[in-house]
């Protein structure tokens, strides 16, 4: 259960209201997202989080979701479970990216529990989770959940963005238990020879260079510097709105106000915006276990909007892709903007792997 107290509610209006705005950059317009978040969106909304927006309404329909939890070596986890229509079916576990939650992927467990039992669990140190960090690594307390505390002896993954790395790290480590992947990004082959490169993957590499050039320093400070970024964030919900905002802009995002600030108002009165930037540090510092090769069947879904589009010859470097889908619609938020493009393409993989 996610309960916020009116005491927290006042809280939050009475920052919103008490922002302290920066001064405007002259010529630049409001609009111009080019150099971040313009202030007039900003403000628009921030008006409305303030007053307007139905907090109590999203959180009634948030705790009314099939919530359950297991404690597993001491770490208590929590995840949604969407039963499947009929019996027998196969189990789907789900893994969202940044800056997402669990809230992103219930549309998308909705419709794909008309086939498969659904599993959706709250990513360590993300909205709805009960801890900040864990000592295993994520994917073996995904296995663990999966394998030993809900008892599926097989199952299928799907995963977006970092939840994509989980998704193929738990593949990779334990085939015997996942039947397959469904991912919307890819890891890169950890090495490889230019010379044999394709002209389609030296134009990819070329595009995810001059992605990370222009759109790329988010990413950058969460990597290597974190916790400076997450002071002001914690404290300025105006900041931690203006810092999401940018990303659901630029990543083709289709979230309504409500989407967006149910978002933001579930970093906010958990206070994980600071523990989300954990697993870009961990991986920089080396913590995180490479995805070396994943031979379970994959299937890697592109959209167009997306942060990059990986061809199929550089996703076959390091997984065995057996399907290969070019979206014709859709970017990073694709289970929330897409859901039936990707329920469909989904159902389709894994209805020839079951």
């Amino acid at each position: 259960m996610i309960l916020v107290s009116e005491d927290d509610l006042s809280d939050l209006r009475n920052r919103l209201q008490a922002t302290r705005w920066p001064q405007p950059w002259p010529g630049t317009g409001d609009l111009a997202w080019t150099a971040g978040t313009p202030a007039g969106e900003l403000r628009r909304l921030a008006e409305y989080w303030a007053d307007g927006y139905d907090w109590p309404f999203h959180e009634a329909a948030i705790n009314a979701l099939p919530w359950h939890s297991a404690v597993i070596d001491a770490v208590p986890v929590r995840y949604l479970r969407f039963e499947a229509r009929r019996s027998g079916a196969l189990p789907l576990l789900l893994t969202n990216g940044w800056p997402s939650s669990f809230y992103e992927l219930v549309g998308l467990a909705r419709r794909l529990s008309e086939t498969f039992t659904v599993i959706v669990p709250c990513l360590p140190g993300f909205p709805g989770a009960l801890v900040t960090a864990v000592s295993m690594p994520t994917h073996e307390l995904w296995y663990r959940l999966m394998s030993e505390h809900l008892g599926f002896a097989r199952y299928g993954a799907h995963g977006g963005d970092l939840g994509a790395g989980t998704t193929a790290r738990l593949a990779q480590a334990h085939p015997s238990a996942v039947t397959g992947i469904h991912v919307m990004s890819v890891a890169d082959p950890v090495r490889y020879d230019l010379d044999s490169l394709s002209d389609e993957e030296r134009t990819y590499l070329a595009e995810v260079a001059a992605w990370f050039s222009a759109e790329g320093a988010y990413e950058h400070q969460q990597m290597t510097r974190p916790t400076t970024l997450s002071y002001g964030l914690s404290d300025s919900p105006v900041g931690l709105l203006g810092w999401l905002l940018e990303k659901y802009h630029a990543w083709g995002a289709r979230f309504d106000d409500d989407a967006i600030l149910t978002q933001a108002s579930l970093y906010w009165h958990t206070n994980t915006i600071a523990t989300s930037f954990r697993p870009y540090w961990d991986y920089a510092e080396g913590r995180t276990e490479r995805v070396l090769r994943v031979d379970v069947p994959t299937a890697v879904a592109v959209f167009p909007g997306d942060l990059t589009q990986p061809p199929r010859s550089w996703a076959e470097r390091s997984y065995n892709v057996v399907r290969y889908t070019r979206m014709p619609r859709g970017g990073h938020f694709s289970p929330h903007d897409e859901p039936d493009l990707l329920a469909a393409d989904l159902t389709e993989f894994f209805a020839d792997l079951a």
